[in-house]
């Protein structure tokens, strides 16, 4: 089975029976406060803002939102910490990134005493859909882990693997993604991603097929397997991609984001509770997909 489309996450999350808390970090943000009101609307989520609640209820008011449906929090002592404080102490179920940096978000989330740490690697999970080929699929990381280790990426493996079941996949297909098939001492992630299938095929990942280096043309398509004489399991129809470091990963993906036909969203993984993260640029739709797809988490 291959992971569900953003139509088959959306159905999937019109039938929660109760509103989940979602508490968004920097809420003063047109496109946050437009996609939890229309998240609300729908019967999804309960939506709790921190930030400067001035500045919300004038961006509010030039939307003609309501927001008594909304709690609003005064960012202090700032409003990443109000925002995570909320999903530790249990009043928030989701964490969602607004119009707040990276790094702001992410020293709050790492907080050692306050934060949303499990000991594992945290990492951005992109769930890329492309319209033309009826493709899903996992890029990992993305966002967070610049460098990744040995250990981090097999963290990496277990929280995309476990996504990807939740997902709708129960045997996912895993590409280790390099600029090359080929096992060389000039690459040394290659030399990763020969670690990282024999940890795979002994087991370590649980069910998944896991296959690698892969350029990323023979993770994705099947004619370029079959051009270069590259069979597997995983050639042509991974259900996700690991990706080496974040300048592959993040490059690879927006580079599809800014010229395909596509839809996406992204998550955190290897948080005690799923984080909606994606970029401060992101559309209306883009927030709702990170939204269904972080919903299907829980």
């Amino acid at each position: 089975m291959s992971l569900k489309s953003f139509e088959q996450l959306y159905a999937a999350v019109d039938q929660l029976e109760t509103p989940v808390p979602v508490a968004a970090a920097g809420g003063a943000d047109t496109t946050v406060i437009q996609a939890l009101d229309l998240a609300r609307r729908k019967g999804w989520v309960s939506p709790i803002l921190t930030g400067d609640i001035q500045e919300i209820e004038e961006r509010a008011k030039l939307l003609e939102i309501d927001l008594s449906h909304f709690q609003l929090i005064q960012e202090e002592p700032d409003s990443a910490a109000m925002a995570v404080k909320e999903v530790r102490e249990g009043r928030a179920k989701l964490l969602m990134k607004g119009q707040i940096s990276t790094p702001y978000l992410m020293k709050a989330i790492l907080n050692k005493e306050t934060g949303l740490r499990t000991g594992k690697a945290i990492g951005q999970i992109v769930l890329m859909e492309i319209a033309k080929d009826s493709r899903s699929f996992l890029l990992t990381d993305t966002g967070v882990t610049i460098e990744p280790n040995l250990q981090q990426k097999t963290e990496l493996i277990e929280s995309t693997v476990e996504v990807a079941r939740k997902l709708g996949c129960p045997i996912p297909r895993i590409g280790i993604m390099s600029a090359t098939e080929k096992v060389t001492d000039s690459l040394p992630d290659t030399k990763d991603a020969e670690q990282l299938v024999q940890q795979g095929n002994q087991g370590k990942f649980g069910d998944c097929l896991i296959q690698g280096p892969l350029s990323f043309d023979l993770a994705y398509a099947v004619d370029a397997g079959v051009k270069k004489g590259i069979a597997g399991d995983v050639t042509g129809a991974a259900d996700a991609m690991i990706f080496p470091n974040l300048l592959a990963a993040n490059l690879t993906v927006k580079g599809i984001m800014y010229t395909a036909d596509c839809q996406f969203g992204g998550i955190l993984c290897g948080t005690t509770s799923p984080v909606v993260f994606m970029s401060r640029a992101d559309s209306v739709k883009t927030r709702m997909n990170s939204l269904a797809y972080a919903l299907q988490l829980i």
